[in-house]
């Protein structure tokens, strides 16, 4: 083999360059050829600011250290390429010019492109492949200079270019964001943490680069999802890693054998919550026992950072595009899917479509309340197709399971409408555990409704005001409204005095709710004895039974 060496672009950007010329496997003082058209590659990608651009030219100045050094010969050749030839570059022109350098200097080209390869051995050039580089062995502990910030308590740690660096601390839900140290982050120090994260996953069979773009890139690197970004996304460089603190079980949660069973057989499943509540943790949990079921598993993340156990595939956007990977998945016919992130509309329209496919799904939606996860639907899909689509909602808050709601359709008058001619098709949100509604969706004109059922709760906190019995009990005498009542041959009339005209009130017997109506601009209400309410409210004044009213 001969000691002279032309290198194309991907044993620059892998690396592999280097571990040849440690390992001694181009022999004593190679000479090293790198072509211009090389360097204006990495040029560019550098200038667009992709970190393979960063790492690539970290690798030149490698190859320069070692020239300086004596270990090799360096040598650029051959001119830059043109205009017209980087626009072919998709169809393999800048690989042929680097080809031709090999062949007027009589070398060895060294490729890890297999088309490269093959297409130079075709050509009569002598070819040294790299197959791929040493990896890490699995159970290899990583060594990273960003690793020394966090401590068994961390969640994430946030560095900026000129700033100390903060992390958050706790646990999900219960977090507090500190300075760990006061030294500042200088612009070499965060340009070697952000080369090093690229090298390891560069080298790591564990791990990959998930998003590239322009001032952008998130990687994964084990169980560690590191974003780092620069101008002109961001004002500065900056790098973000987060991991995750805890990895539990279903049996962990707040979970009762009744929601056990019914985790088993739902199959249109949001799980919301703030960010940082500890959702991902949650599905993770849910995947791992479904899996436990003898079901078949993905999961379809934008970012793959659910840990999972192995058996479970987890699937990314393929081209850079969700719906192609729904069209792959849904051949797959796995049993569940949890899908992690909802968030744009294709998103939603995905979820979907999966449902209907028969897929059960699980999708992790971020809102502040139950409610506002299914108010996400709302507009994105016909309100008719919303209980199909999604059965249960599970609400995370503080790391734990906080409220449970089941969703269902059925045709009826909705809550506070009295004429039986405006029933129409309801959809009924209910409290998982006490079976009480909570909730109503219809349609209203060309409006969708979303109505809360009952009174709502007091915001004020006894831990903070004391005692609130005497509060309530008080609250209780002023908004008590006294009813006329006059029962009729087919109705029942509800009379108040005239300010509480065109209010909503709820009707009680003896401190027992009843039904919610609004008052008419008289303050009546008709209620027909045709009606359930009606009839049960008869029956209550027949028991002599104490006729009252609340404001809602």
């Amino acid at each position: 083999m001969q000691d002279k060496f032309v290198c194309d672009t991907s044993v620059i950007f892998n690396g592999s360059i280097l571990d040849l010329i440690e390992k001694g496997e181009l022999g004593e003082y190679p000479e090293i050829l790198i072509s211009n058209i090389v360097v204006a590659e990495i040029e560019y990608r550098t200038n667009i600011h992709k970190e393979i651009g960063f790492y690539g030219l970290n690798v030149l100045k490698e190859l320069r250290k070692l020239n300086d050094e004596k270990v090799i010969k360096l040598e650029i050749v051959g001119n830059r390429p043109t205009r017209e030839e980087i626009k072919m570059a998709p169809g393999g022109e800048l690989d042929a010019l680097i080809r031709d350098t090999a062949l007027e200097n009589n070398a060895v080209i060294i490729t890890a492109d297999r088309i490269q390869g093959d297409v130079g051995v075709f050509e009569g050039l002598e070819v040294f492949y790299v197959k791929e580089r040493a990896i890490y062995k699995p159970k290899e502990p990583l060594s990273l200079k960003l690793l020394e910030y966090f401590d068994d308590k961390t969640m994430s740690v946030h560095l900026k270019r000129n700033l100390p660096p903060y992390a958050k601390k706790g646990s999900p839900g219960n977090w507090l964001l500190q300075k760990i140290d006061e030294q500042i982050i200088s612009p070499k120090l965060i340009e070697d943490i952000a080369l090093e994260v690229i090298e390891n996953v560069r080298e790591d069979d564990r791990s990959f680069i998930e998003i590239e773009k322009m001032g952008a890139v998130v990687a994964q690197l084990r169980e560690f999802r590191i974003v780092i970004t620069r101008p002109p996304f961001s004002n500065d460089v900056e790098i973000t890693a987060v991991r995750p603190l805890v990895s539990l079980k279903l049996s962990d949660y707040s979970i009762d054998a009744k929601l056990q069973r019914r985790l088993e057989k739902a199959e249109g499943i949001l799980v919301c919550g703030s960010p940082g509540a500890g959702k991902s943790t949650f599905c993770a949990a849910l995947a791992n026992d479904y899996l436990n079921q003898n079901k078949v598993v993905k999961t379809l993340e934008s970012v793959r950072d659910l840990q999972v156990r192995p058996e479970i595939t987890q699937y990314t956007k393929l081209e850079g595009n969700l719906e192609n990977s729904a069209d792959i998945l849904l051949l797959v016919r796995p049993d569940f899917t949890i899908f992690d992130e909802v968030r744009t509309t294709k998103d939603f329209e995905i979820y979907a479509d999966f449902r209907l496919s028969g897929v059960g799904m699980v999708g992790v939606v971020h809102s502040s309340s139950a409610i506002d996860a299914i108010q996400r639907f709302i507009g994105r899909i016909e309100l008719g197709m919303l209980p199909s689509i999604i059965d249960t909602i599970i609400f995370i808050e503080g790391g734990d399971i906080s409220t449970v709601l089941i969703i269902k359709m059925t045709v009826k008058v909705p809550s506070g409408f009295r004429d039986r001619d405006l029933a129409r098709p309801v959809v009924e949100v209910r409290d998982y555990k006490t079976r009480k509604l909570e909730y109503e969706i219809y349609s209203f004109g060309q409006d969708i409704v979303i109505n809360p059922i009952g009174p709502k709760k007091s915001k004020f906190q006894p831990d903070k005001y004391g005692d609130l019995s005497s509060f309530r009990k008080s609250k209780s005498k002023q908004e008590r409204i006294n009813l006329d009542l006059e029962v009729g041959k087919d109705k029942i009339i509800l009379r108040a005095v005239p300010s509480y005209a065109s209010q909503n009130i709820i009707i009680f017997a003896n401190n027992e709710e009843i039904f919610t109506g609004s008052l008419s601009r008289n303050g009546e209400i008709n209620l027909s004895l045709s009606n359930k309410e009606g009839r049960r409210l008869l029956k209550e004044i027949d028991r002599k039974k104490d006729i009252y009213a609340k404001r809602k």
